[in-house]
């Protein structure tokens, strides 16, 4: 149901003139303004979008402080490692990372039930601890892909709505120079 405006609404917004279009609060629409209701839809959808894409950032930046902490298990293992050639004995594995290891269900040698290694015995260790940083590196670029897509529907829901604003007000404007 269309809201054709009569002849004293005319009157009036041609004597109000173009002051009257002014600033729009789009949540006090109401329905006589196709234009006003798509550029409403457009700035839910454009919010909407936003959302996704801020729950992908935070996701994305608790990836990134994990992959650091896997660095680090990482860089300690191969310490580890080096100290085990040199000395020509077993090292241990610390409380952090073994509790990272099991936490990921990543692999390490279980030679004699111990968490203590020869060179050897942490390549396992090693090479677990690499394919999780390449594991958390992969999801980190695909969250940065649906990061850029919500962004774009972003961008492009409040051009939609701005240009829907521009009409209306054109229309309105239109409106009150009509004698």
């Amino acid at each position: 149901m269309t809201n054709i405006p009569t002849q004293a609404q005319l009157d009036a917004a041609r004597s109000s003139g173009l002051s009257s279009v002014g600033t729009i609060d789009v949540n006090n629409i109401g329905s006589s303004s196709l234009q006003l209701l798509f550029a409403k839809f457009q700035l839910a959808l454009s919010e909407s979008a936003k959302q996704s894409a801020t729950g992908y950032i935070n996701d994305m930046q608790k990836t990134q402080e994990e992959q650091k902490h896997v660095a680090a298990l990482l860089n300690e293992a191969r310490q580890q490692q080096a100290n085990a050639k040199t000395t020509s004995t077993a090292t241990p594995m610390s409380a952090d990372m073994l509790d990272y290891m099991n936490a990921n269900n990543l692999a390490y040698d279980r030679t004699g039930n111990d968490t203590i290694h020869l060179k050897e015995e942490w390549d396992v260790a090693i090479k677990s601890l690499q394919a999780r940083s390449e594991a958390l590196g992969t999801d980190t670029q695909q969250k940065m892909v649906f990061v850029n897509d919500f962004m774009g529907q972003y961008n492009s829901y409040l051009q939609g709505a701005n240009s829907a604003i521009q009409q209306s007000n054109q229309t309105l404007a239109q409106l009150a120079k009509v004698q």
